[in-house]
């Protein structure tokens, strides 16, 4: 089996007047947030074999908070998960097959549509991942991502 965690970044500060969405950070919520999320892999687990990020920064402080309790892993900075749909990152996971337990940071609604459409094939209006959410699914381990193949072995938020 191999399994995919994604992680939606924890609960972010409103943008400043000129600030770019990008460089939104965590609210003092979120950060607790991220604590928990660390907390929860690290106890249930789901410690990743590598993790991709997207590149904002509400995105790389959850990782860098939750990787405090987990401990390093691989990991990059992947541009395409911001503002990614389902099948960017479907895309991605699957030119990472050769890892085990891999972790996507990033955003909604592209990766609460990735679990429903992972999970039951379909994604709709699915809406159930907030800030600092976990799910994990299960797949086989050759297999290809695509709709229905897996499980939701695990779902927490904060």
């Amino acid at each position: 089996m191999r399994e995919l965690i994604l992680l939606r970044h924890a609960h972010a500060d409103p943008a400043m007047p000129g600030q770019a969405d990008l460089d939104r950070g965590l609210s003092a919520e979120g950060v607790a947030e991220a604590e928990a999320a660390g907390r929860w892999l690290a106890e249930n687990g789901y410690v990743p074999d590598a993790v991709l990020c997207s590149p904002s920064r509400r995105t790389r402080e959850t990782l860098e908070i939750a990787l405090r309790t987990i401990g390093y892993v691989d990991q990059r900075i992947e541009p395409s998960i911001y503002e990614a749909t389902p099948g960017t990152l479907i895309a991605l996971a699957d030119t990472n097959v050769q890892t085990g337990r891999l972790m996507i940071v990033g955003h909604n609604p592209g990766l609460e549509q990735l679990a429903a459409l992972m999970h039951s094939g379909q994604s709709g209006d699915y809406r159930g991942m907030p800030p600092g959410g976990v799910a994990v699914l299960s797949m086989p381990a050759a297999a290809a991502i695509e709709p229905g193949i897996a499980t939701l072995a695990a779902f927490w938020w904060p």
